[in-house]
């Protein structure tokens, strides 16, 4: 590869990393509840309340410790937990806890990433500067890219982040503060973001362009149909899923709202299930509410995962929780 193949490719990556192009193929952002009332069922050693929040590999960290050690970064974490002192940890704050927890994760993503964008060290981001780290060389060399797929990526992502980072722009002077610019790189994560995500999600997979995703787009983003075979059974599935609970009014194809219905179920909400499920697990005298000693008691239950952040808590400055 030459030096000039090789800075295009660096700088394509470097896009597709920082600047969250939405070419992913998770789309639900929130689980379903009856997966996760399974997940419940079918799981006795509390793995997955281990993973739910933290994956396989940041789970393990906890099993690194003696029970004794667990239980007393447990204990500590509890201390936080309770936010009214009283010596009770209701449903509600432990939600409000896991829910912080997810956030931080957010956050100090950001951190990781806002020395790359914050040229002028003025502590906000503007979008002149965000553009120029991004798309700068593509920006001051496009010929460079003229009949080539770089071409496209580069024309599709810079206008559709030029939109996302003015929506993100609540103020609207043209520069992202550290909320603004979480809000940016995460829209998935705040409510005035939603409406942009959904958009984004109908644009990538609406290949034909009018506006709508019909069955065969829903199932080409997620099968790739390369050998001219038949159909797994689970492609089978998923267009049963999209006639019987993707396309709401049976026109053959979703919209905007349908979309969001799919992606962002409004039932259900992730932290306030996995705050009911400890409770209940560990509510031993059915008051609805955990004492410490009902936490410890249970302790592997918590372990793990994200209400304990795994002992991180204890050792990081944390005035932002």
């Amino acid at each position: 590869m030459d030096v000039l193949s090789f800075v295009c490719a660096a700088l394509l990556f470097t896009v597709l990393v920082h600047s969250k192009p939405t070419l992913r193929k998770e789309r639900v952002i929130y689980q379903d509840p009856e997966l996760t009332r399974k997940a419940y069922e079918d799981n006795n050693s509390f793995q997955y309340d281990h993973e739910a929040f933290l994956g396989k590999e940041e789970a393990k960290t906890f099993d690194q410790l003696s029970p004794e050690e667990s239980k007393d970064k447990l204990g500590k974490i509890v201390d936080r937990i309770d936010s009214n002192l009283d010596g009770y940890i209701t449903t509600a704050e432990l939600k409000s806890w896991i829910k912080r927890v997810q956030k931080r994760y957010v956050y100090e993503n950001v951190a990781k990433v806002w020395t790359d964008y914050d040229l002028n060290k003025d502590n906000k981001i503007s979008w002149e500067e965000y553009k120029q780290a991004t798309y700068g060389y593509y920006l001051a060399n496009p010929e460079e890219f003229d009949e080539s797929t770089d071409q496209f990526s580069f024309k599709k992502m810079l206008p559709r982040d030029e939109r996302r980072f003015k929506t993100a722009d609540l103020n609207g002077d043209l520069a992202a503060d550290r909320e603004e610019f979480t809000s940016f790189l995460h829209p998935e994560e705040f409510d005035h973001m939603k409406d942009t995500v959904v958009l984004e999600t109908l644009e990538d997979i609406d290949k034909n362009g009018d506006g709508h995703v019909d069955e065969d787009e829903y199932i080409a983003d997620m099968f790739a149909h390369e050998d001219g075979g038949p159909e797994p059974d689970w492609v089978k599935t998923e267009r049963e899923q999209f006639s019987d609970f993707r396309d709401l009014n049976k026109d053959g194809k979703m919209d905007l709202e349908e979309i969001r219905h799919w992606i962002m179920p409004q039932d259900y909400d992730h932290a306030q299930a996995e705050a009911r499920h400890l409770v209940y697990e560990s509510d031993q005298d059915k008051d609805q509410m955990l004492t410490k000693e009902e936490i410890l008691e249970n302790w592997n239950m918590f372990v793990g995962s994200q209400a304990t952040n795994y002992g991180e808590d204890l050792t990081k400055n944390h005035d932002e929780l």
